[in-house]
């Protein structure tokens, strides 16, 4: 089983990775993908250490390890302190914790769906949760609906607006209680584009530029509402739903051999894609809440984790999302340094980085996407 992986769209048969037979061995132990696990975490805390210190006001890491142990344990600050300190823990800190939620997220998320829809080319956002999320914060926006939730308005109509898109989805692409991986494709395309239709009518009829603005917004991705009373609900979906997903790291094996391997296994498929689908729905809706689409970080990083530990789902899901936190905290930062004062979307950085390496990965996988 640890020898396939997601066949192309249209493919009946799992095939091999084009992965380093000699990397892959070394990490096919368990002691192995531990060490490895720890120090990709050893490697998240340096980075988020890092990535809290640089902005427009430069602390050093030793400075901030020693803040952030100050905000964590009650210590003490000087008087002179208290700005540098107010930077660090209440604005730098939420947002570059939400990076790494939102990376570790997107990847996880990547991994499943790759899976349950059998296509390399599937994403976090190719179910249409993405346009969905969209619709419903410019809607909220426009409208001034959910009022009563104050600040968290916006974030709660793009959640709503997620789950929305992600049922009429389940509702469309079933048959007869099947869910078939091309159906489910097929339906969240179409349905992306018409959530896209209906934003770009609501952006028409806005008596102002602020649904454009927000349009920009959510269909680029930033962290810049990253707070300390968001990050709890957003760290509660997206960490229960990474530890159910690797629950389910067999069912995606089984699912990845194709419909008719897994019934002979005696595995539902259909079943097994609907549950994944409620768990995937509720993590991509939350992160697109709080943070907006950000592209090819979801495509891209399961790619690169299954060239080095091979295809089977427990060993990816266990790497995938520290690689993925580690990448969002490190373009989070660029966003917001590269041209300061100014913030770049972040969706422009990772479509940057992703593209070349996506080509990369398709010219040295080539039979993985339609080649020979």
């Amino acid at each position: 089983m640890s020898a396939t992986a997601e066949a192309p769209a249209g493919s009946a048969e799992p095939v091999e990775e084009a992965t380093p037979a000699g990397v892959r061995e070394r990490l096919a132990s368990p002691r192995a993908l531990v060490l490895t696990c720890v120090a990709l975490f050893v490697l998240l805390l340096v980075s988020v250490v890092v990535a809290i210190g640089l902005g427009a006001a430069v602390v050093p890491p030793g400075e901030t390890a020693r803040y952030l142990w100050a905000a964590l344990t009650g210590g003490r600050i000087g008087a002179d302190e208290t700005t540098t300190y107010q930077i660090i823990w209440q604005i730098r800190t939420p947002r570059v914790l939400l990076a790494a939620l939102v990376g570790a997220g997107l990847s996880a998320v990547g991994v499943a769906i790759q899976a349950m829809v059998r296509n390399a080319l599937a994403d976090p956002f190719v179910l249409g949760v993405s346009s969905g999320a969209s619709v419903g914060a410019v809607g909220v926006t426009v409208s001034g609906g959910l009022a009563a939730l104050g600040i968290y308005a916006v974030s709660a109509g793009a959640f709503l607006g997620a789950l929305v898109a992600s049922f009429l989805v389940y509702v469309a692409a079933s048959t007869r209680g099947a869910l078939s991986p091309l159906r489910l494709v097929l339906t969240g395309v179409a349905m992306s584009l018409g959530f896209q239709a209906v934003m770009s009518v609501i952006i028409y009829f806005a008596p102002d530029s602020e649904a454009t603005a927000m349009v920009l917004y959510w269909t680029m991705g930033s962290f810049g509402a990253a707070s300390w009373d968001t990050l709890p609900v957003v760290s509660a979906v997206v960490l229960t739903g990474l530890v159910v997903l690797h629950r389910h790291g067999r069912a995606l094996d089984v699912l990845a051999l194709g419909d008719e391997t897994a019934a002979s296994l005696g595995v539902s498929p259909d079943r097994q894609r609907r549950r994944l689908l409620v768990v995937v729905s509720l993590i991509t809706g939350a992160m697109v809440a709080v943070s907006g689409a950000i592209s090819f970080v979801g495509l891209v990083m399961p790619h690169l984790v299954r060239m080095v530990v091979g295809a089977t789902h427990a060993r990816v899901l266990a790497l995938a999302p520290l690689v993925g936190a580690v990448f969002m905290v490190w373009v989070d930062l660029l966003s917001r340094t590269a041209a300061a004062p100014r913030e770049l979307p972040l969706g422009v950085i990772t479509a940057l980085v992703g593209v070349p390496v996506f080509i990369a990965l398709m010219r040295r996988k080539s039979h993985v996407f339609g080649g020979r």
